[in-house]
């Protein structure tokens, strides 16, 4: 496999590639700006080499890839900054090609497609993105692609749709998962009834490290879907029943979301997105299984189960907890 950096590696899915990579002993670099994140995240684990790296500056970026085989990109923004994506991601891309890299995997999205096209949308579909996001992710993607074979680059995306898992926090359950284990409010984006799907985390990291070592993989683009077509409102009523409480809601609409948004920037910029809750984007991920074979999908019970459990004791059914005292 060689020397693997995961650039941008604090994150859910970084720690999901990580994971992966410790299970199989395989040495890999963790790239980010803060040494202390990195350091609480990856400084126990001897497999891990930390280094930072300061995307702006050309030689941090040099420094960052050298002896670099595959580098996978996972790096975020803030939501109000996605100007930066394509900053970014050239940046890294013309670093990786002054070290050497050999081949760039990078974590992508749903969002270049824009408003779907058909009810399960494959690779083929177009990416018209009707969104500043949008347009950002696919320039991103973009960069990525027309870098394929440059230096002896050869580059691949894997995009996934919405995810949840134990310590994730930036899903769009993790309110829902935190209510049900304090027995408040869940608050949520409706509408909570349209088909929509989620990626358990924890499934990401084997798909990740399997597809970077497949020749086949790359110059082109691949989707991972969820483990299954749902709707919020069955995945929240099934958190709760875990947990032994009846479901609590609370639904913001479009209109409650924008006046949010006058106060919370992150609400703000949920405005031009809320797309995605009435016509949400389905993942068709059969070209991926038949070039990976079996993709492992934890179903989502096992998923609530394992998350809730990762919370605290307190995520225990309330049955459990009483019979136990």
């Amino acid at each position: 496999m060689g020397k693997v950096a995961l650039v941008g590696a604090a994150g859910a899915i970084g720690r999901s590639v990580a994971a992966a990579l410790r299970a199989a002993g395989q040495p890999y670099r963790v790239v980010g700006r803060s040494r202390g994140s990195l350091q609480a995240e990856f400084g126990a684990d001897p497999l891990a080499e930390i280094v930072t790296w300061n995307p702006d500056e050309p030689a941090s970026v040099r420094a960052a890839a050298q002896g670099v085989d595959t580098l996978v990109y996972l790096v975020g923004v803030p939501y109000w900054e996605f100007k930066l994506h394509p900053v970014i991601m050239r940046q890294t891309i013309e670093g990786a090609v002054a070290a050497g890299v050999s081949r760039l995997v990078q974590i992508g999205t749903v969002y270049p497609f824009g408003r779907p096209q058909t009810e399960k949308v494959t690779e083929a579909h177009p990416r018209e993105p009707h969104t500043f996001k949008g347009q950002m992710r696919k320039q991103q993607e973009d960069l990525v692609l027309e870098a394929h074979g440059r230096g002896g680059l050869q580059t691949t995306i894997l995009r996934l749709p919405d995810f949840y898992g134990p310590g994730v926090e930036r899903s769009l359950l993790h309110g829902a998962f935190k209510a049900a284990v304090e027995g408040t409010r869940a608050n949520l984006i409706g509408p909570i009834d349209t088909p929509h799907e989620f990626v358990f985390v924890p499934d990401v990291g084997p798909v990740v490290t399997a597809l970077m070592q497949e020749p086949r993989a790359y110059g082109r683009t691949w989707n991972l879907a969820g483990a299954g077509v749902i709707t919020q409102r069955a995945l929240v009523e099934r958190i709760f029943a875990e947990v032994g409480r009846p479901p609590k809601l609370r639904v913001a609409g479009p209109l409650l979301v924008r006046a949010l948004g006058l106060f919370n920037p992150l609400m703000r910029e949920l405005v031009e997105m809320h797309y995605l809750q009435t016509t949400p984007v389905l993942m068709d991920d059969s070209a991926l299984r038949g070039l990976l074979g079996e993709v492992r999908k934890t179903p989502y019970e096992e998923g609530i189960r394992q998350t809730l459990a990762a919370m605290r004791p307190a995520a225990q059914p309330v049955a459990a907890r009483v019979a136990s005292t």
